[in-house]
């Protein structure tokens, strides 16, 4: 899906890592949200309440997930889940444009 329609869109952007990391919080009819981001290159880790499934739409970085020993790829075009409650690390190799959807459990 290339656009959301019929959304609500938070003005305030989410800055995160002095400006490394920003998005724009998109909020559903459902009561659903996602986040849609820009990611420049560095390493981040973040913590999550709910799980989460992040698609990166540009870009390539490295991921290691909560619980694992070995960092994995991703690139432009494909996904990974985050479990709820956690934290997760990545290493962005290149600017990398992502969307965040949060998965109420």
């Amino acid at each position: 899906m290339s656009e959301f329609r019929g959304v609500t869109v938070v003005k305030k952007a989410n800055i995160y890592f002095d400006g490394g990391v920003t998005s724009r919080t998109v909020q559903f009819a459902d009561g659903t949200k996602k986040t849609l981001g820009i990611m420049q290159p560095g390493e981040y880790e973040f913590s999550t309440g709910d799980a989460e499934i992040m698609e990166i739409m540009a870009g390539e970085l490295d991921v290691l997930l909560p619980g694992k020993s070995e960092w994995f790829g991703v690139k432009a075009g494909e996904s990974f889940n985050v479990p709820a409650n956690s934290s997760f690390r990545m290493k962005v190799k290149t600017v990398s444009d992502y969307c965040c959807s949060f998965v109420k459990g």
